[in-house]
């Protein structure tokens, strides 16, 4: 199968010189036009000049699919023909791609006969959405990629490179905040640390002799190359095998439930969390939706660091804050982070040091320090996420991505390496290593001087050599895995549902397990005990939860009584903000409506969100039915179809997709105020998302109960190169 960049002229994105201009002018007397192919003078006195645009339309009134333009191999692959499996097919001889319509394609692959997008569900029990949404895809993979992809992502801008192929790289500016060091950890518990803790057991497995036959062939067939002096051939051999094909990875290395397996004796365990409610996790916890109980883990995982981790676990992100208000909320709250702080300095006050910035000339300079080098460190946890995601696709791809090239590829980067392996004596390869030792070790001027000569004449010989530009090009991280499939859904008018919110506990009751499947030295009864809760212990607990609550202690009632106190305040703070805000106050403005009141129901979509801008209630329209897509704010209700006229809506603004230059999201309130208020009332704060155009004019919008699924349809939408932020 040829590669994604297959597609274009000489295997790369098209330049951006090359791609022909759209602009559309914003203002809201255009929205008719824009969202409507007009009948006659393709120019209005009131909206500018008209489209210059005379390639491909992006959508039109009477076609059900829409066509991104090919940028990147992302949107390639979006506009591409997918197969029953979901696998992208190319036509090169034509430098284009068409859908032909399979029927065991997804939903979200499927054209449809109407002007406006296809609800598949937005607001559906997860049991009736359409399956698979994407064809070779379950819908909880799906929903998990896309969950992730939320946490991930707070701020995209449009660039014109597209490192690899593939766009939604980390811009190497990105600043560093507490939140975004939380979510780069949590990724690479989920990837890196999990994975590495399943090699573990794996190795635990084999060293254990409880699966003799899989443990002797192993043995044997080690002992036999080391008689013959071929032990590298024979593990290049072995990883040759385990990357071409796939079939073998179960042969040899049987699976079982992570939290199943003893990382000690290699044989089973009850899982820690009592029960084996998931297969992919240390714990086992039971979840109500795929992965949710790794993300609790992470979650655990990065709340259990000190100082720094205080932050990232306390959500400190000032990027995504809204400006300070001198007299709002958010200034009156007192520093969470501090309190680490304070207690090392009781504790050093109490031994007769001193800890002010006075007697200490040390304390701000190393607190500066370590805030500075937080940012590098980010970074290189994000990368090593980044590329496990890698290499994880590259060995197993999703649709709509190539499945057997990268796979060969890596695996005839192996041959050399076999070759010199058979060829090379250990005395050989030991002289080589110690040479190139000493020759790295001596010859630093020579090499500071080469690196200077590369910066000077090939300033971006870097980003050349990169991995994702290299041996694994095309491959995606699971960010851009994901803007790939909401691209998929974009193109054939079919956004993908939003994941299914999990109000309700998970059940007790142990995950699906074949235990004829399972290799481990054990009989069924021993399976069965092991991921089942023990029945004394549940006894003994449910025992427990039935008797009477103790009546409260001192501290309890004061903290009852503080928290109660403090929720007064929270709600009396907020409803001064309503007076504010009809006085011209811009922050109080941005305060109203962030806590939804308990069983207000939340907008649909995927055409029209609750939002408000200005402090004033209306709703964010998408509308796709027109050769220029665009997304506009109206305080007038829609009827669901997404066709009604601009003298119906009537627009307070509207933006083309293709103009969006950036998109933001934003908090309704600082990061400590939410905590604050979290507390207090034990409701969720309804963030906001800010909307900036190619000319710097910007739209800030709050308030949005749905604004990840808002933030994830305008950046599958146009055809921009999208940079994290």
């Amino acid at each position: 199968m040829p590669t994604p960049g297959y597609v274009f002229r000489d295997g790369g994105p098209v330049p951006d010189d090359e791609l022909e201009p759209k602009s559309v002018d914003g203002g809201p007397s255009s929205f008719l036009q824009m969202i409507r192919p007009s009948s006659g003078s393709t120019q209005s006195p009131t909206t500018g000049p008209p489209s210059t645009s005379t390639g491909s339309p992006m959508n039109t009134p009477t076609s059900s699919k829409s066509t991104l333009n090919p940028t990147t191999d992302s949107h390639a692959l979006a506009n591409a023909d997918h197969d029953e499996k979901g696998a992208a097919h190319y036509a090169p001889e034509q430098h284009s791609v068409t859908n032909t319509g399979f029927d065991d394609q997804g939903a979200a692959q499927l054209g449809h006969n109407e002007p406006e997008v296809k609800d598949l569900g937005w607001n559906e029990h997860p049991q009736d959405v359409p399956k698979p949404l994407v064809g070779g895809l379950p819908n909880e993979e799906l929903w998990l990629l896309v969950r992730r992809f939320n946490k991930q992502m707070y701020h995209v801008k449009a660039t014109k490179e597209a490192l690899g192929g593939l766009d939604l790289n980390v811009a190497d500016e990105d600043e560093f905040s507490p939140d975004k060091l939380r979510a780069n950890i949590e990724r690479l518990y989920m990837t890196v640390i999990l994975g590495l803790m399943g090699f573990g057991k794996h190795i635990a497995r084999l060293r254990s002799w409880r699966e003799p036959r899989r443990t002797a062939a192993f043995c044997v067939a080690y002992f036999i190359a080391w008689i013959f002096n071929f032990i590298v051939p024979l593990m290049v051999v072995t990883m040759i095998v385990l990357i071409a094909y796939p079939p073998s990875r179960p042969i040899m290395f049987p699976p079982a439930p992570l939290a199943l397996v003893d990382s000690k004796t290699g044989g089973i365990q009850s899982p820690p969390a009592g029960v084996l409610g998931s297969h992919d996790t240390a714990t086992g916890a039971p979840e109500n939706h795929k992965g949710e109980a790794a993300e609790k883990e992470a979650s655990n995982f990065v709340n259990s660091f000190a100082k720094i981790a205080l932050s990232s676990a306390s959500g400190k992100h000032e990027a995504s804050d809204p400006e300070s208000d001198p007299s709002g909320v958010d200034t009156s709250v007192p520093d969470p982070t501090n309190i680490a702080l304070a207690g090392a300095d009781a504790k050093c006050n109490t031994a007769g040091g001193k800890t002010g910035t006075k007697h200490d000339k040390t304390k701000q300079p190393m607190e500066d320090a370590m805030w500075t080098k937080m940012r590098p460190i980010m970074h290189i946890v994000g990368d090593v996420a980044d590329m496990w995601e890698r290499f994880a696709n590259a060995l197993s791809p999703t649709s709509p991505f190539p499945e057997e090239a990268p796979r060969l590829k890596l695996a005839a980067l192996l041959v050399p390496v076999l070759a010199i392996g058979m060829l090379t004596t250990s005395a050989m390869f030991m002289k080589q290593t110690t040479f190139i030792v000493g020759a790295g070790f001596f010859s630093d001027p020579i090499m500071w001087r080469a690196l200077s000569w590369l910066n000077k004449e090939f300033p971006n010989w870097q980003k050349l050599l990169k991995i994702q530009n290299t041996i694994l090009k095309g491959v995606p991280t699971n960010a851009q895995l994901t803007i790939t499939l909401l691209r998929v859904g974009e193109v054939n008018k079919a956004p993908l549902p939003p994941p299914p919110r999990s109000d309700e506990p998970p059940s007790d009751h142990p995950a699906e397990l074949d235990k004829d499947d399972l290799t481990l030295d054990a009989s069924h009864d021993e399976i069965h005990d092991a991921i089942h809760h023990d029945p004394v212990e549940k006894a003994a607990a449910d025992a427990a939860a039935a008797q009477p609550k103790p009546k409260h202690h001192h501290g309890s009632r004061v903290l009852g009584f503080l928290k109660g106190t403090t929720k007064t305040g929270v709600e009396a703070k907020l409803g001064l903000d309503k007076a504010r805000a009809v006085v011209g106050s811009t922050h109080a403005r941005n305060h109203l409506g962030i806590l939804p009141k308990p069983g207000e129901n939340l907008p649909s979509g995927p055409i029209d969100f609750k939002a408000r801008y200005n402090g004033k209630k209306g709703w964010v329209y998408i509308s796709t039915s027109a050769t220029t897509p665009c997304v506009s704010f109206s305080s007038h209700v829609s009827d669901g179809t997404g066709e009604q006229t601009d003298n119906e809506l009537k627009p307070v603004w509207s933006v083309p997709i293709e103009e969006i230059q950036e998109l933001r999201k934003v908090g309704g309130l600082g990061w400590k105020a939410k905590l604050v208020v979290g507390w207090a009332t034990d409701r969720n704060v309804a963030d906001g998302l800010e909307i900036i155009d190619k000319n710097g004019t910007s739209w800030k919008l709050t308030a949005i109960g749905l604004r990840e699924e808002l933030f994830n349809r305008l950046i599958a939408m146009g055809g921009q190169k999208w940079e994290s932020w």
